[in-house]
């Protein structure tokens, strides 16, 4: 059994999470690298924003549009900005949340998330649309009626409150955030959207001077 868990906290939707995708990927590969099975990596869905049919409020769509150029400036993420006039936005993202939720039961967890990033972010598609998400599933290999019938299921839903409740609990500023957890001690992350060092640092020494339960 692993001896500590590193949670990574996120929503599908978040820019943020765009942005720090690289990076991310990077830390992982390294984590997997130099401990293996000693250390357990988990996603938890921090859920943005809830279900919603309304259309964005202009305001906020400007703020997003502003966000996106200033990840872009920042760290080089690349964006379709062309969403926000062939999509009609929402703020919901509990769909995309609960998405990533049923393709962890088939193994496509980080699969489905990459995917709706993809979607949003370069393809200009919207995934607070039920539509788009089910479609990405079958792209997955997921069966479209399976996926959209576990995407309502009351199990589902009881998951993803689990989930944005625990990360509530834990001590993160917003998404994405890194915590990791040893014998139920909760320990925060730097994350560093240029440097995985410095995160791969952090929990190396806490890995070195904690003594988790056998």
């Amino acid at each position: 059994m692993p001896n500590a868990t590193l949670y990574y906290v996120h929503d599908p939707m978040c820019s943020w999470c765009w942005g720090y995708r690289p990076t991310w990927d990077t830390l992982q590969a390294q984590l997997l690298q130099q401990f293996g099975q000693q250390l357990n990596i988990k996603y938890l869905v921090g859920g943005l924003a809830p279900d919603s049919e309304l259309p964005m409020p202009q305001p906020m769509q400007q703020m997003l549009q502003q966000t996106w150029h200033k990840i872009n400036q920042q760290l080089g993420t690349e964006f379709n900005h062309d969403f926000w006039q062939q999509c009609q936005p929402k703020r919901s993202t509990y769909p995309a949340c609960r998405a990533t939720i049923v393709a962890r039961q088939y193994g496509l967890e980080q699969q489905m998330i990459n995917a709706i990033q993809q979607a949003y972010y370069l393809n200009a598609r919207n995934p607070s649309d039920v539509a788009t998400l089910v479609a990405i599933a079958t792209q997955l290999g997921i069966p479209a009626d399976l996926f959209d019938e576990q995407l309502s299921a009351v199990q589902t839903e009881d998951q993803l409150i689990k989930e944005i409740n625990l990360a509530r609990q834990l001590p993160i500023q917003g998404f994405p955030s890194l915590v990791l957890m040893v014998d139920n001690n909760a320990y925060p992350i730097r994350l560093d959207y240029h440097q995985w060092q410095t995160s791969l640092a952090d929990i190396r020494t806490l890995l070195s001077t904690t003594q988790p339960s056998e």
